[in-house]
């Protein structure tokens, strides 16, 4: 099969698009064709070689957690899926190597849930990861409840974009960071823009002078420090990027392979609670160019690589 991969770890460079083994399929595992497979920022970190201390790379490291694609095969112990079903998955395993930009992955059976019909491959794609994130953090770590004021940072990108949607869906009044050029995306989503920047304290207590009652970080650094004192009393802070939550009384979130909660937001996405905004495709073999963008920063939505199904160059004469 085609697909991309990386032998060390370093820049978008050390990104090669060429032929790969044939994934195995193991008893609880499901082969998928893979139609798209979004970018996040934990893809290039992990390239990067930042989650080295938790995570073993096997090389090559086929990158890519999020998918959306067509089961080919499911493996012997698998009663969920059956060929031509299309699904989504986190597909996250306790180690670097069988991602998913690529033609084919073997996934692992609890980390896939089946795909929302009203949504695009690529829009599917940039679910998962995004979605499981922000439905794990607001409603098993801060518990959101109908009536309360959230402040989700970050709103307009791959997880706020879907925290602001699923805090609104939850009853909650919800204040979302972003950039001016981002407030009416915001606004659309169901949040009320803030902008982020020096005197975001001051804005926020303009609009919350009794204090917000939970706080979605997904920033850390001095975003962190300025939103734990912006809580009122028994307000609750997570963030998803800066462990020194702990230190204000916060959670620390990690996202989890969880077949039920992605299941969940299939549906969600069905009932016209959640959509997902894609804001540029790429092709498979132009992926680096993918990580390069998302690495840029402010991105609006997802950043997705797609499979090319057609004849011609890029896609394998065979199939596993």
């Amino acid at each position: 099969m085609k697909g991309i991969s990386y032998r060390r770890y370093g820049g978008p460079e050390v990104l090669e698009y060429g032929e790969l083994p044939d994934p195995k399929v193991g008893p609880d595992q499901v082969l998928v064709e893979v139609r798209a497979a979004a970018v996040n920022p934990v893809d290039w970190k992990c390239r990067e070689g930042a989650l080295e201390p938790v995570l073993d790379a096997v090389f090559p490291v086929v990158p890519g957690w999020d998918v959306s694609g067509v089961v080919v095969r499911p493996g012997p112990a698998v009663t969920e899926f059956a060929p031509g079903d299309e699904v989504i998955g986190y597909v996250r395993e306790d180690f670097l190597s069988r991602g998913t930009c690529a033609e084919y992955v073997a996934a692992p059976v609890r980390t896939l849930a089946r795909k929302p019909r009203t949504l695009s491959f690529e829009e599917a794609a940039g679910l998962p990861l995004a979605g499981l994130t922000a439905y794990q953090v607001l409603v098993k770590a801060l518990e959101v409840r109908r009536g309360e004021t959230v402040l989700v940072h970050a709103a307009a990108g791959g997880v706020g974009s879907l925290a602001v949607q699923i805090a609104a869906h939850l009853g909650a009044r919800v204040l979302g960071t972003a950039g001016e050029a981002n407030h009416d995306y915001v606004r659309s989503l169901g949040g009320e823009p803030v902008t982020y920047g020096e005197g975001l304290a001051e804005r926020v207590r303009g609009l919350a002078p009794e204090g917000v009652d939970a706080v979605f970080d997904t920033v850390g650094g001095d975003t962190l420090k300025v939103s734990a004192h912006l809580l009122a009393p028994e307000g609750r802070l997570a963030s998803i990027t800066d462990p020194e939550v702990r230190e204000y009384g916060g959670r620390y979130v990690f996202v989890r392979p969880d077949a039920d909660d992605l299941t969940r937001l299939s549906e969600w996405a069905d009932q016209g609670v959640v959509a997902v905004h894609v804001q540029r495709t790429f092709p498979l073999d132009r992926t680096a160019d993918a990580h390069r963008l998302n690495q840029e920063g402010h991105t609006r939505g997802k950043i997705v690589v797609t499979v090319d199904r057609g004849s011609g160059e890029g896609r394998s004469q065979s199939r596993p």
